[in-house]
C-alpha cells in the first residue's frame, strides 16, 4: 500500500512574496541574527513572524 502526497495547486501572492522576503532582508540588515517562521493554513501564507535573540555577556570583576 503507497500513498503519494501531491502538493495543492495554489498561486503564489505576489505581495505574500514580497512580505516574506522583506522580513528576510529586515533580519539581514537590522541585526544578521533571528529566524523567520512562516506560518501555512491550507496552501496560503497566513502569518509571518520574525525572531531575534538578545544575549548580554555578564561583565568581568574589576580589580
Amino acid at each position: 500500500m503507497s500513498s503519494t502526497l501531491t502538493k495543492p495547486d495554489t498561486q503564489y501572492d505576489e505581495a505574500v512574496l514580497a512580505a516574506v522576503n522583506a522580513a528576510i532582508i529586515a533580519v539581514q540588515r537590522d541585526t544578521g541574527y533571528g529566524s523567520i517562521e512562516v506560518t501555512v493554513h491550507d496552501g496560503r501564507v497566513t502569518q509571518i513572524e520574525r525572531r531575534e535573540k538578545v544575549r548580554f555577556e555578564p561583565s568581568k570583576p574589576k580589580k
